[in-house]
């Protein structure tokens, strides 16, 4: 194992011997695991990267990052990139209480880049529930851009409350509490290269 995966381990280690973890009422304490390797991340990010370069050869899309989890899938995923591109971010809140969404969405930091006729991809860290991304898509379709795509690193596809489908994941997953790689709770574990288990629940994970 290299360094940082033993540092993950070790990381893990540390939560289990603590047994003091658990995000939020819902989520029972239980062993952690890592989910995905950084190895495996990295094979999954060259492939999709090969595949959105096909999809948009002779273009220059623009790459928006939904901020902040989506930033360390994003960086990995233009560099390995074969087309140039632009890109800029967003950052959204969701109304509701506790850890349910109503859906309705308040952009904190809106796009800087005009959209209007140009090609746009979504870069997200995990489709969740769908209600944010449905309505972020709805609201950028407005713009008028010349097409709207959205890529995730992570699906969890048990989760849905409202239809929607991603045109490019990097894995599907398990109703399952994950962080690292970008993922976090309470804006710690986003260091961690691997995707991490904590727990058996996901309850108010994500949107």
């Amino acid at each position: 194992m290299d360094r940082r995966g033993h540092d993950t381990a070790s990381c893990l280690r540390g939560i289990k011997r603590r047994q003091r973890f658990s995000p939020g009422a819902e989520m029972r304490e239980a062993a952690t695991e890592i989910l995905f390797t950084k190895g495996a991340i990295e094979r999954r990010v060259a492939e999709l990267a090969a595949q959105i370069s096909r999809d948009y050869k002779g273009k220059e899309p623009l790459v928006v990052g939904i901020l902040n989890g989506a930033f360390i899938f994003m960086a990995d995923l233009i560099r390995a990139l074969a087309v140039p591109c632009r890109v800029d971010f967003v950052r959204l809140a969701s109304y509701g209480t506790g850890s349910v969404s109503s859906g309705e969405i308040r952009i904190g930091k809106d796009l800087e880049t005009p959209i209007a006729g140009h090609d746009v991809l979504i870069v997200e860290d995990i489709v969740d529930t769908g209600l944010t991304l449905s309505r972020l898509v709805e609201i950028l379709q407005k713009r008028q851009p010349a097409s709207l795509k959205v890529c995730a690193f992570l699906d969890k596809r048990e989760r849905r409350r409202v239809p929607f489908t991603a045109d490019y994941v990097g894995f599907s997953i398990p109703d399952r509490f994950v962080v690292g790689y970008g993922l976090d709770y309470n804006e710690k574990f986003r260091f961690l290269p691997d995707v991490c288990v904590l727990g058996t629940s996901s309850e108010g994970e994500g949107i």
